[in-house]
């Protein structure tokens, strides 16, 4: 099992808006160390275009709480899919890669769609328990923190093509 860290989308626009963000962002930063240690590539994707992420403007950014490297992988992305119009499967399989370990945010749009397309395209998929976060929908009467659970449970019970999801806490991961 060769692996790779994907963070989605944890730019300083979104930092302040999801359920304990500063906190997500300083869990990934350590995740990220730990990977490095380990040898493991950390590719962190950025939301580029649209209203919100308009290139280049400072939001967009991503976020200097994960202490991001120049060794690391930075793929620019246009849509929910992290695969979809982007890099991300050429550099994935540049590196080896079987197995992606995912964080970020939006739990229930960018991590969820990218967490059903890795397995698609035949990638295993750690998804990090508490590394990933959200917005409450009042809509549908649901916390950030409901809407992360459920997202954790759905998808490592479901039947995915190509490959598996596993929920992992972010402590028990690189360790």
């Amino acid at each position: 099992m060769k692996t790779a860290l994907v963070i989605v989308d944890m730019q300083e626009v979104l930092i302040p808006v999801v359920w304990e963000g500063p906190e997500l962002a300083g869990r990934i930063a350590d995740l990220a160390d730990r990977a490095r240690a380990k040898g493991v590539k950390v590719i962190a994707l950025q939301q580029v275009g649209g209203p919100m992420f308009e290139p280049g403007a400072p939001g967009t950014a991503l976020a200097h709480r994960l202490r991001l490297r120049p060794a690391d992988t930075v793929i620019q992305k246009t849509a929910t899919d992290g695969f979809y119009g982007s890099t991300l499967e050429e550099a994935l399989r540049d590196t080896g890669a079987d197995t992606i370990v995912l964080t970020g945010v939006g739990t229930d749009y960018c991590v969820d769609a990218t967490a059903r397309s890795a397995v698609s395209r035949g990638f295993d998929v750690i998804l990090v328990e508490d590394g990933h976060s959200t917005v409450a929908d009042p809509q549908a009467g649901l916390t950030a923190g409901q809407i992360i659970a459920r997202h954790n449970r759905i998808l490592s019970n479901a039947i995915h093509p190509g490959g598996t999801v596993k929920v992992r806490p972010a402590d028990k991961i690189f360790i």
